[in-house]
């Protein structure tokens, strides 16, 4: 999956010279919490809800509400907005995403095609990458297994569930060591009991199941 397939397209912008008042008005208003800042169709900027709600004007503590209120609207985007934002391509695979973010504790990243704003992509959009990668929508039974490294280890399971009819909705491989790995699998079927007892026959211990 890569972001193209995750990702907001033609996504709502804002100009840098807008007052930060009505950028906040607007993401609430919109119910999101970035947005990026275009000059002349060009990207600028990225403004986001933390930056706006954290601006005060100095030294706040001997100004008024009213006159607090006075400076903040006088205050633009393009004072507050974080200039050369991260980007990255609509061919970028969401796990490269998700590390970007994460690297950069960030919680969106600008998507660029040959120098032109197509989308945007948010933490929220890697959520639900991940929880369709897992098929935890739809029905079936959650197994993890547990197995020894060693090469054909997944080809048997596999073979053992196909000779089952079942179907494998997703599967994933977590490394616990050097020598052991969690394969952790979700299938069609909501009563795995005769599966689970096939794979523990065949040496494939499992360990959870729901």
């Amino acid at each position: 999956m890569f972001v193209k397939d995750c990702m907001t397209t033609s996504p709502i912008t804002i100009a840098k010279s807008t007052p930060i008042l009505e950028a906040l008005e607007k993401m609430k208003k919109l119910k999101i919490r970035q947005l990026p800042v275009t000059d002349k169709g060009k990207l600028v900027g990225l403004v986001t809800e933390r930056e706006l709600l954290t601006v005060t004007p100095s030294p706040a503590t001997t100004l008024s509400i009213f006159e607090m209120n006075y400076l903040l609207s006088k205050m633009v985007v393009g004072e507050v907005m974080v200039k050369d934002p991260i980007t990255v391509s609509p061919e970028t695979t969401i796990e490269e995403a998700a590390l970007i973010m994460r690297e950069n504790k960030i919680g969106c990243l600008l998507v660029l095609e040959e120098e032109e704003l197509t989308g945007i992509i948010t933490q929220t959009d890697i959520f639900d990458a991940f929880i369709d990668f897992f098929g935890i929508r739809k029905a079936g039974a959650r197994l993890v297994l547990e197995i020894r490294d060693r090469v054909g280890a997944i080809a048997d399971i596999t073979e053992i569930m196909k000779s089952m009819n079942v179907n494998i909705r997703a599967m994933v491989v977590h490394r616990r060591n050097n020598d052991l790995f969690h394969i952790i699998v979700r299938v069609n079927t909501v009563e795995p009991e005769g599966l689970v007892k096939e794979l523990e026959a065949k040496g494939f211990p499992v360990i959870s199941v729901s």
